[in-house]
């Protein structure tokens, strides 16, 4: 018999994904990859009209092997101009013993907490433990969940917040405000470079492609996390500060590419070998986190599909087990069935 495919609803994914669980998971998918037990991720981008799609997909070892593959379209001005989300698309989770299809996910809610996931693992390692005064670039959807992972690992009390639309700063302060308890500031852009030069904890998560986050702006001890720059076209922070940091990349190869690294190795300021680690290396053990209380810290995040895969199997899982989802049967009768019948 072909076997039922599981679609779950963005409501059913924040319904079965809790932040610290979607951090924890994410966490374990890297030690995973330093382990071996993950093949290396891959990344596929087409470029239309005003933005663009990408495919990431990998397989990780979670108990049993799953692999997804997740195809998400990147409209920077769909916001302003039709109302729909920046990113859109659909994360598909197979077995990857016998290729079954698992599920089929909304990719915004696995996109917004996988990635907020992934900037709170790196600061667990990368950050200094007492860090509380954080500085966020770019108030959407990401930038929420950027606020709401942090403060899971961090003992997070002030937040500033820009964004080039005032309106969404205003309301992404008001919510930090009232769901987290934060000290919460809308500011313009030289207040909110001026607040980035006393903070412990910078974002960027802008649709950027030409950086502004500089050396000036970041004083000895701060962590840095650009998490806008997903396409070789994307760039938040200037080549000056990765070299001037200790840098820890998602996956080297893949920020070699697409991250605020690409246009650090194109222009000469940095080579690859001066990348400190990749996170998985942190994650494990193999390569130390903060050296010292006044480095700077960065990480280059263009998201991987490493965390996608970890993302979707717990939703996945819990869904089964509490009976949430619509199941599907996407395949048609076999052949062997159509004989039988």
């Amino acid at each position: 018999m072909n076997p039922e495919t599981l679609l779950l609803t963005g409501d059913d994914v924040r319904a079965l994904l809790p932040v610290e669980d979607c951090i924890a998971a994410v966490e374990q998918a890297f030690r995973s990859f330093a382990g071996g037990d993950a093949t290396p991720p891959a990344v596929l981008g087409v470029h239309v009209g005003e933005g663009g799609f990408h495919v990431k997909a990998a397989a990780l070892r979670l108990g049993r092997w799953y692999f997804a593959a997740k195809l998400n379209g990147n409209f920077p001005r769909n916001p302003a101009r039709t109302g729909l989300p920046t990113i859109q698309g659909v994360v598909a989770l197979c077995d990857a013993d016998d290729g079954r299809l698992l599920a089929l996910l909304d990719s915004i809610e696995i996109t917004r907490l996988r990635t907020g996931a992934a900037t709170a693992v790196a600061a667990r390692y990368l950050a200094r433990p007492e860090a509380s005064v954080l500085t966020l670039f770019g108030c959407g959807g990401q930038g929420r969940a950027q606020v709401e992972c942090l403060a899971r690992v961090l003992p997070l009390r002030r937040v500033f917040a820009h964004d080039s639309d005032p309106q969404a700063a205003d309301r992404l302060v008001a919510w930090a405000a009232t769901a987290l308890g934060l000290q919460a500031t809308a500011l313009d852009a030289p207040g909110a470079m001026r607040a980035a030069r006393e903070s412990d904890v910078i974002v960027t998560c802008t649709p950027a492609r030409r950086y502004f986050l500089t050396r000036s702006e970041v004083r000895p001890g701060s962590f840095v996390a650009g998490v806008g720059a997903d396409d070789a076209g994307k760039q938040e922070l200037a080549p000056e500060l990765l070299a001037a940091s200790t840098l820890v990349t998602d996956v080297l190869e893949q920020c070699a590419t697409i991250g605020d690294l690409h246009h650090a190795l194109v222009a000469g300021t940095l080579r690859r070998e001066a990348v400190h680690a990749e996170l998985a290396q942190v994650v494990a053990g193999s390569k130390r986190g903060r050296r010292s209380a006044d480095e700077i810290t960065v990480f280059d995040s263009t998201g991987t599909a490493l965390e996608d895969v970890a993302a979707a199997a717990v939703a996945y899982e819990r869904a089964l087990a509490s009976g949430r989802g619509l199941a599907l049967r996407l395949a048609g009768t076999s052949p062997s069935e159509r004989e039988a019948t």
